[in-house]
């Protein structure tokens, strides 16, 4: 069924192709032809909301993406499907949301403990193969497509190709984190070869580079997913030497970390009694703490992921470079973001670790303030992305939009920028967002979030959220408890408005709960091995 779907999309689809490459007749010089778009999707792992200067940075510079920003659309409001990386990526190259589809989790996923009142969802270990993805699409529309970094969707080796990838470089390497170490010689297929202390990001750029330059005269669909900034937290010596010497010059107030507790558990706690048990000799370690509550990085001082940032930044400009001195950047399309917000929580896949003082700078990577929360969070911190676009000759320079918009939205609208359509049997949830580019808008709808498992950064409670106007909504399904939130005026989620307002608690409520009865979202049954724990 899928192949006969995918050749009716390159059947019904062929004439607006042939169209696009027809000949215009000039008089005066040879006939021009209306070459098809590339498009380059720009990935970064782990990279939060303030990791790029123009965003807010005042110690990670990044002045390829602060160009590009300029020169483009910059989204203020762009949002991962998920806090954690498999789902959101998947939702990206689906246009469904992971709840749709029943990718919920990073695979292989988490395993459940004593603690837990409900158990994990059991999830996909990779996209349904009936689906058909974006470079499926493309690729049945005469693309060359291919992924060069990160895939972790799916440990089949032959995955790539199978949702529609010609190439994946390092091929057959799946997991979501470099093998061990980000320095040659890496341990992946595809990567050998380089000179020893080489550097991963700079490698992946380079392999990218070679693609570009290969497929220049054919339209071509580039996933370039870096591996950066995800751990291990390595940055490339000559970039981590400058960090510490401009680490040297500033001056940070407070505490570089304050206690988070968990929403959904008996007791939650307000922000002053959490700053009152820093005093606490209970809450002086890493990890998890007495009644679930954790530290969250407050200060963006961490010299060897402030020289992972600048590498990804040196990688943008590598490739924007490339496009220009082939002569195609105004033929390409460019989208930079991020699968989901920075690692301000320590993973503790297994609740009892704990971590030694000297190795925070190894666990915990950024802080996302004003954001609240980071990755593995529903909060801010853990779904809203840096994002650019560039639709040449479309997009307005140096326009900002504050538009709420969602990784489900690539799919439809990187189709609709080349001039093909997604069927309607597909059933997408995303929407065709390319109007933003060019200054007009779009109707007005709610983004849904959907994680029936426990999080690794911060143990959080499993729940879902709903973005609807400025409210969002985050409700937790140990405990029911619903936080709510007005993001125009609270974008630090600290009010809670849930008891002042409940008639929109209400309405937010049933929208959220109408919605997971429309994608089939799978819910949490009860732990039958559950400890109560004080």
């Amino acid at each position: 069924m899928k192949k006969l779907i995918v050749y009716f999309l390159a059947f019904g689809l062929g004439l607006g192709l042939h169209a696009q490459t027809s000949v215009k007749k000039n008089t005066r010089t040879k006939p021009v032809v209306n070459k098809r778009m590339n498009v380059v999707f720009f990935l970064v792992d782990d990279m939060g909301w303030t990791d790029i200067a123009i965003n807010g940075s005042k110690f990670y510079e990044t002045p390829n993406i602060d160009r590009f920003a300029k020169e483009n659309v910059r989204f203020t409001q762009a949002y991962a499907a998920c806090h954690v990386c498999s789902p959101s990526r998947a939702s990206m190259l689906t246009g469904k949301y992971p709840a749709h589809i029943n990718l919920t989790d990073w695979l292989p996923g988490r395993k459940n403990f004593p603690f837990q009142k409900l158990q994990n969802v059991v999830v996909n270990q990779h996209i349904p193969y009936e689906e058909i993805t974006l470079p499926e699409a493309l690729k049945a529309n005469g693309y060359r497509t291919a992924i060069i970094g990160k895939w972790h969707l799916g440990d089949d080796s032959a995955s790539t190709a199978r949702q529609g990838f010609d190439i994946h470089i390092p091929y057959g390497y799946n997991r979501g984190w470099p093998n061990k170490t980000y320095f040659s010689p890496y341990g992946m297929e595809g990567l050998e070869g380089g000179p020893d202390g080489e550097y991963l990001t700079d490698r992946i750029t380079n392999e990218a580079l070679k693609y570009i330059e290969q497929n220049k005269d054919n339209p071509f669909f580039l996933f370039l997913s870096h591996f950066a900034v995800h751990d291990p937290i390595q940055g490339r010596p000559d970039l981590v030497k400058k960090y510490q010497e401009k680490l040297r010059s500033m001056h940070y107030e407070g505490n570089p970390y304050i206690l988070e507790g968990n929403p959904d558990t008996s007791h939650a706690y307000t922000r002053s009694e959490l700053d009152a048990l820093l005093k606490d000799p209970r809450y002086k370690g890493y990890g998890n703490l007495p009644n679930r509550i954790v530290k969250i990085k407050q200060f963006q001082d961490n010299v060897n992921f402030a020289a992972m940032v600048e590498s990804v930044d040196e990688s943008l400009g590598k490739v924007l470079a490339k496009l220009k001195a082939l002569g195609i950047d105004d033929n390409t399309i460019v989208i930079f973001m991020s699968d989901n917000g920075g690692m301000s929580a320590m993973n503790m896949g297994n609740p009892k670790r704990k971590i030694s003082p000297d190795r925070v700078d190894k666990e915990f990577s950024t802080a996302n303030l004003p954001l609240r929360g980071g990755k593995g969070w529903m909060y801010e911190g853990g779904i809203r992305e840096p994002m650019i676009m560039k639709w040449p000759n479309h997009s307005k320079k140096g326009a900002v939009c504050d538009v709420p918009v969602d990784g489900v939205d690539f799919y439809p609208t990187i189709m609709n920028m080349l001039g093909l359509k997604v069927p309607a049997s597909q059933n997408v949830d995303g929407v065709d967002i390319s109007p933003l580019l060019t200054g007009q808008n779009i109707e007005k709808r709610a983004l849904y979030w959907h994680f029936p498992h426990y999080s690794n950064h911060g143990l959080q409670s499993p729940g879902g959220a709903i973005r609807y106007g400025d409210y969002k909504l985050l409700e937790y399904f140990e405990n029911n408890t619903v936080q709510l939130f007005n993001l125009k005026n609270d974008p630090g989620e600290q009010h809670d408005l849930s008891k002042s307002e409940p008639a929109k608690v209400k309405e937010l409520t049933t929208m959220l709960h109408n919605w997971r009865k429309k994608v089939g979202a799978k819910m949490m049954p009860p732990n039958p091995d559950y400890v109560r724990t004080p």
